[in-house]
């Protein structure tokens, strides 16, 4: 068999890159992991080339053993990096000495088809009056030719993965031809063999390496139902985010509305479903009269509420069985599954579970919403992720304060009964005291609760005026982000250009951002992690405070409340942990290449006075430090000046039924190989090509009284709804009329009910 180095060497040289002392540090451990059967936490810095340094003996072990190795990752970015780019010119490069291709695929959860039944009519539709008349005309017309759109696409996709559908569609339009795990008919379907999941999943089985995502891996692990391939490697990629993934899988929650929709769903079928009707209002009345946030304990008032709605929903849910010998229809699947997440979220509730955090919060949107999610996932990953295989675990930021320990303890990898493991930081190629400048604004007062200080605005328009835009704010709150660039757009009065997260899709909002140097991006949430925009775009990240979680976060300040009963500090364990994190992924949008230059300024000055500033600092890339604000100014200067031509973004590719490009071979020889050629030699340059924004689509504007629409505005009012924005707010964002903002957010169902989880 040949040798881990020969097999990378010939994989960097296959994708164009030059050997790395990290990358092949940690290949070796990876591969040394896997042959001792230890898990293993690796710290690599951007830039090392870590997916080929998991995937090359990813490989091998397939190779040796049959068995797959599983890959999961965060993003979409980086999964289809992994399909789109690295795995086909890995797999051409080391073919002539494996003697054979490797084979490749990528799963996701059954939300992300379409379901092939469902289109056959085999299922209720998700909105009554799909085609009506009358005062939902105009909605339901717009919803109708989604869905016509969405049948003609059915016709010719191979893969029936929701992402290659470029422009997208409204949730509601995509509720239409998919179903949950839960609705599912799986063997008994009649469109069984036609499903578009079952299809990529049974491909899967044949692949060497499978990669999804974080959530259909817990969910794989946590509930047994064997969704992916029996496989005894898993590399964990983006591991700073698993605990915060695995916690929103396993997190439930209870409305009004919800357990409404539920009891309209059985009406048909069930005569109890009416008690759970009454139900519904009962709880309904008595979350609105809670107040928000953390609950110390379940009230009377809401057991009470929360004991109805278990128990006729109990009822309804045996009412539901069908009888004897005869298999359920789609109708009823979908009641049963609604029925029965209305009964499993209020039976948890009510068990009021040791570890378990319950709290209440208004939503603009739905009103009150009850959640409950676990405090801890460390036991649970320790016993179901790390307990019967490899895991290695990477990240640029693992090592926190200079250890791994505070990333460990949280996945369950410290104390008592911890199983044995290994942490690697390999550095990166970066020379990051050359390449970047850390600023400390020390000037500066320190933030307060009222918002962004003209100090701090003043302070923003001095470094972008130096370095001509290219600058990245990341934002504490989608408020400061908002206040900034309005600001902005005052003093700068169009000779610079400011987007602001919400006004469109973050996709695009990079593009746009990526392909003009004079426009500056603004944002939160999302753009401290995972937007890469290499080159001459980005040479300015500010960071407006330290992102501590929120006092009042319900989880977090749990957690900090258990540490300190224990005697631990409940701060630096939780909420400095936190910011270390954020800050350590924030500082890391700047240096993503060899020849990336600029700066990294902080506005809080916190982050060298306070008692925890060393173990912040320490958490991120060694840049050059100063506080000394005209050298700062003076070298983003120079490096306007001297820059070079931005560099260029891509569009989604079409994809198999395995997930792969149309057009790679995801390792098939023969007769197969024939009509699925192998790919194109990669060009010259291999960055994608920036597009455009798309055009406006007309079809919308009927619902938005013959304002100007696209598919972009829809992604900016989801955002804008995630993030908690009022009607007058987005209303704002969008610069149209509260009235158009409401007809829209009517036409894509977002006036009630959630989004559905995609790792369904």
């Amino acid at each position: 068999m040949a040798s881990l180095d020969e097999l990378l060497h010939a994989a960097v040289q296959g994708v164009g890159g030059v050997k790395r002392p990290g990358q092949v540090e940690m290949a070796h451990a990876v591969a040394d992991a896997i042959t001792k059967d230890e898990h293993l936490l690796v710290q690599a810095g951007t830039g090392t080339g870590k997916s080929l340094a998991y995937l090359i003996p990813a490989v091998m072990h397939a190779q040796k053993t049959g068995k797959p190795a599983v890959i999961a990752t965060a993003t979409l970015a980086l999964q289809a990096q992994i399909v789109d780019r690295d795995m086909p010119r890995l797999a051409e490069a080391i073919t002539p000495i494996l003697g054979r291709r490797p084979t490749y695929g990528l799963v996701k959860g059954r939300r992300n088809y379409l379901c092939a039944h469902k289109l056959e009519g085999g299922f209720p539709d998700e909105e009554e009056g799909l085609f009506g008349v009358g005062e939902v005309d105009k909605a339901a017309s717009r919803l109708g030719q989604e869905v016509v759109r969405l049948r003609e696409w059915a016709d010719t996709t191979e893969s029936g993965d929701r992402d290659e559908l470029v422009p997208g569609v409204s949730e509601r339009a995509w509720r239409q031809v998919s179903v949950s795990a839960h609705e599912c008919m799986g063997s008994k379907c009649p469109a069984f063999a036609d499903c578009f999941v079952e299809r990529s999943r049974e491909a899967a089985k044949e692949c060497d390496v499978i990669v999804t995502n974080h959530s259909f891996m817990a969910i794989d692990s946590f509930e047994g139902r064997q969704m992916l391939p029996e496989h005894d490697v898993l590399v964990v990629d983006e591991g700073h985010e698993l605990v915060d993934r695995v916690t929103s899988t396993i997190t439930d929650e209870l409305t009004g509305p919800m357990v409404t929709a539920a009891a309209k769903r059985a009406g048909r079928m069930a005569d109890s479903a009416e008690t759970v009707d009454d139900a519904a209002d009962f709880l309904a009345g008595v979350l609105d009269e809670l107040p928000e946030g953390k609950l110390g304990g379940i009230p009377d008032s809401l057991a009470m509420a929360l004991a109805r709605v278990r128990d006729t929903s109990r009822q309804v849910m045996t009412e539901l069985k069908p009888e004897k010998g005869v298999e359920a229809d789609g109708a009823r699947k979908v009641a049963q599954a609604a029925i029965e997440e209305v009964f499993e979220n209020s039976s948890r509730i009510l068990e009021e579970r040791d570890l378990d955090v319950v709290w209440l919060n208004r939503d603009p949107r739905r009103g009150s919403v009850l959640r409950v999610a676990p405090m801890s996932v460390a036991m649970l990953l320790r016993d179901k992720v790390f307990g019967d295989r490899t895991v290695v675990m990477t990240s640029a930021t693992l090592e926190l304060g200079g250890t791994f320990d505070a990333v460990a303890g949280t996945m369950g990898l410290r104390g008592e009964g911890a199983p044995e493991w290994r942490g690697l930081d390999v550095g990166s190629p970066f020379d990051y005291p050359q390449q970047a400048i850390a600023y400390v604004a020390q000037h500066l007062p320190a933030p307060g609760r009222d918002g962004i200080s003209d100090a701090t605005l003043d302070e923003i328009e001095a470094l972008i005026r130096a370095s001509g835009g290219r600058a990245l704010g990341l934002f504490s709150s989608m408020r400061a982000a908002r206040d900034a660039t309005e600001a902005m757009r005052e003093r700068f009065d169009g000779e610079i250009g400011f987007l602001c997260q919400g006004e469109d899709q973050i996709t695009t909002l990079v593009r746009q951002f990526a392909k003009d140097p004079k426009t500056c991006l603004f944002g939160t949430l999302t753009l401290w992690q995972g937007v890469d925009v290499p080159g001459s775009s980005c040479q300015l990240v500010i960071i407006d405070r330290i992102p501590f979680p929120r006092p009042d976060d319900p989880l977090s300040s749990a957690r900090a409340q258990a540490i300190a009963r224990m005697g631990g500090n409940g701060f630096m364990a939780v909420s400095a942990t936190h910011a270390a994190l954020r800050l350590a992924q924030g500082a890391g949008r700047l240096i993503r290449r060899a020849d990336d230059r600029g700066v990294v300024a902080f506005l809080d000055s916190r982050m060298i006075t306070a008692r925890y500033a060393g173990f912040l600092q320490k958490s991120l890339p060694p840049f050059w430090p100063t506080t000394d604000r005209d050298r700062v100014l003076a070298a983003l200067k120079r490096l306007d000046e001297t820059a070079a031509p931005p560099l260029t973004v891509h569009e989604p590719a079409l994809r198999g039924a395995t997930g792969a490009v149309i057009g790679t071979t995801m390792g098939r020889t023969g007769e197969d190989a024939a009509e699925h050629p192998r790919p194109a030699e990669p060009a010259a340059d291999p960055r994608p090509v920036a597009q455009d924004p798309p055009p406006a689509d007309t079809s919308r504007t009927a619902v938005t009284q013959g304002h100007a629409w696209t598919p972009e505005s829809d992604e900016e009012l989801r955002d804008g709804v995630e993030l908690g924005l009022d009607l007058a707010e987005l209303a704002e964002s969008l610069e149209l009329p509260e009235d158009v903002i409401a007809a829209r957010l009517k036409g894509l169902g977002l006036e009630t009910g959630a989004a559905a989880m995609q790792f369904e």
